[in-house]
């Protein structure tokens, strides 16, 4: 287990999922942008870094039917099965990095980063993860990504993270990918403090972006 995997795994161990700053209820901006770019129910939808989201419980809620959810932390994708039940069967669940693992070519539709992008501090680490995005996703598809805004916190679960304006973000992204829409949402951690994320919504419009 990677240094990265064992931070993780640790978090959701020793924590309740709604203990966490980043939890959410809901992730009603993330639902809207979703049911906005890729509206068909047939959609292929891959949550990354979705963790013990409650997103994958709202888009099965939705009618979504081809669902995938991807997390560094077994621990974490345990919490969401177990909070299904036997719903959590209509899922595809993959513990596994991101950065390190075989991704389908053109599988999906839509791939949705609500904090994983803002944790990668190293240029090396955004090429990688930008080479999975193009690969992953069809030509035409979308991409929904929240990071940290530009007056977000430096660190989160002790890690070091990145703060992105829209320019930033989509310049990160590449000529391959064609900002349709951004905004701006003030997170109510559970500890009473406000992380302002930026949500930016995605078209890749070129087969060969990284």
């Amino acid at each position: 287990m990677t240094d990265e995997q064992q931070h993780w795994e640790t978090v959701y161990r020793t924590k309740a999922a709604d203990a966490v700053s980043w939890y959410r209820p809901h992730l009603d901006t993330s639902l809207a942008l979703i049911e906005r770019a890729a509206p068909d129910r047939n959609a292929a939808v891959l949550d990354v870094g979705g963790g013990a989201s409650t997103l994958v419980d709202d888009l099965l809620a939705r009618g979504y039917r081809d669902l995938s959810v991807l997390d560094i932390s077994a621990a974490a994708l345990n919490v969401a099965r177990e909070r299904l039940g036997e719903t959590a069967n209509a899922v595809t669940w993959m513990a596994t990095d991101l950065l390190d693992t075989p991704l389908p070519q053109a599988r999906y539709d839509l791939w949705h980063d609500r904090a994983v992008f803002h944790f990668l501090t190293q240029a090396e680490q955004r090429a990688h993860y930008l080479r999975q995005l193009t690969r992953a996703l069809k030509p035409g598809g979308h991409a929904v990504l929240a990071t940290f805004g530009p007056q977000g916190p430096l660190k989160c679960s002790g890690l070091d993270t990145i703060r992105y304006d829209v320019e930033g973000l989509t310049r990160a992204l590449g000529d391959g990918f064609t900002l349709i829409d951004s905004t701006l949402e003030f997170h109510a951690t559970p500890f009473g403090t406000t992380q302002p994320f930026l949500y930016a919504l995605f078209r890749r419009t070129s087969a060969d972006a990284a």
